[in-house]
């Protein structure tokens, strides 16, 4: 990996997020004019757009229900319908940063399954960035001092969806059609969300609610696609960095669309939670810096002893040999 691939990883890692803040944005704007389901299923079909751009040749489209485990895709499929239409309930019930902030007990949760599930070995440090994770959770929510209602609910249940399904992409390693994983996280939310929709479903009222289906639909999709090519020049723990702009993002767009202040504990609350992203960032950093040393010594320690090797059978080869006795 270049510097010039890692800035262009991280680039469209920033871009991504910036997309998917957005996005829901657009979904906290149709709160009240259209059902929440309704909102999600319309997020799975303007998925359909990226297609082109991930398939490969020598797959065939039909590789989207096709999938090679269907245990881990059915998994998949209803973990991404349960976070996408539990996400969009929570933005259109909270603040921005509120529902985020929930959203980021994401990491807490896979590590919690990654270690009952997947027998993972978790360090101290990753341990103590998901736990300041929480306290900067708590600190936002504060419990016992604000009341909380179903939109905390919807926030929490779609952080620990995202966590089951990122335990079902790692156990469905053996899955290389990526036309086949995306198909899951495609497929649930539509039938899903469609099925939820059918008795409340209405026709949007009017071009600007067109507008607004239009843009969470098609900014979440162009946040998918660039996350993909992100992940394509960058490592995964480069890439996962720039999720925290997201608060950002949510505290921007909470002042200027929404008028919605957020009071100093908020703050705070949101800067530890940042924090303990940045502590986990530099531990998978260091982590994976160790890993390189030790595959760069690994492989010099091969190549000087290939080099002894062919010395020393230059050295037989070059000797020279006794003279015939008669």
């Amino acid at each position: 990996m270049t510097p010039k691939q890692l800035f262009n990883g991280m680039t469209l890692a920033f871009g991504a997020y910036a997309f998917f803040s957005i996005s829901d944005a657009f979904s906290k704007l149709l709160a009240g004019r259209l059902d929440p389901f309704e909102v999600a299923f319309s997020g799975g079909v303007f998925g359909f757009l990226i297609l082109p751009f991930l398939k490969q040749p020598g797959e065939s489209y039909i590789d989207i229900v096709r999938p090679k485990l269907w245990g881990m895709w059915i998994l998949r499929a209803a973990c991404v319908f349960v976070a996408t239409a539990a996400s969009v309930e929570a933005f259109m019930l909270l603040p921005m940063p509120e529902a985020l902030s929930l959203m980021f007990l994401m990491p807490l949760f896979v590590t919690i399954l990654s270690v009952v599930l997947l027998k993972e070995k978790v360090t101290f440090w990753a341990w103590l960035a998901v736990l300041l994770g929480f306290v900067g959770v708590l600190i936002v929510l504060r419990p016992g001092f604000r009341a909380l209602h179903f939109g905390h609910l919807c926030a929490l249940v779609a952080a620990f969806a995202n966590a089951g399904s990122v335990i079902a992409y790692r156990l469905a390693d053996h899955e290389k059609t990526r036309l086949s994983l995306f198909g899951s996280s495609l497929i649930g939310p539509l039938v899903g969300n469609g099925v939820l929709m059918a008795l409340h479903a209405s026709w949007p009222a009017s071009f600007v609610d067109w507008v607004y289906l239009f843009g969470y639909g098609f900014l979440a999709a162009l946040g998918q696609l660039l996350m993909m090519m992100a992940t394509a020049l960058a490592p995964a723990n480069r890439v996962a960095l720039p999720q925290y702009s997201q608060m950002i993002w949510g505290v921007v767009l909470s002042y200027i669309v929404f008028k919605q202040p957020l009071d100093s504990w908020t703050f705070v609350g949101i800067t530890v939670l940042m924090f303990s992203g940045v502590l986990n960032w530099i531990r998978q950093r260091i982590r994976y810096e160790r890993m390189a040393m030790r595959e760069r010594k690994a492989r010099k320690a091969a190549a000087e002893a290939a080099n002894r090797t062919a010395a020393a059978s230059v050295i037989i080869k070059g000797a020279p040999g006794k003279p015939l006795r008669n």
